[in-house]
């Protein structure tokens, strides 16, 4: 049964590793990342519907009268 040459397998895994590590680096420099993020102001719309100007009252199905 012929043996397993494994005189290569450490320049294959160190050179897999170095070229992961390489192309990560790459990915990573290639964002843009903004130098002083701040909070966006949200514009609040005041929408005109008819319940606003009404006063409602909810009723309690405990609080109503006996019958």
């Amino acid at each position: 049964m012929p043996q397993l040459d494994t005189s290569t397998w450490f320049i294959t895994i160190f050179s897999t590793i170095i070229t992961l590590f390489i192309i990560m680096q790459l990915k990573i420099s290639s964002y843009n990342y903004p130098h002083n993020p701040e909070p966006k102001t949200a514009k609040i719309t005041k929408s005109l519907t008819p319940w606003n100007t009404k006063w409602t009252k909810i009723y309690s199905p405990l609080s109503l009268p006996l019958q």
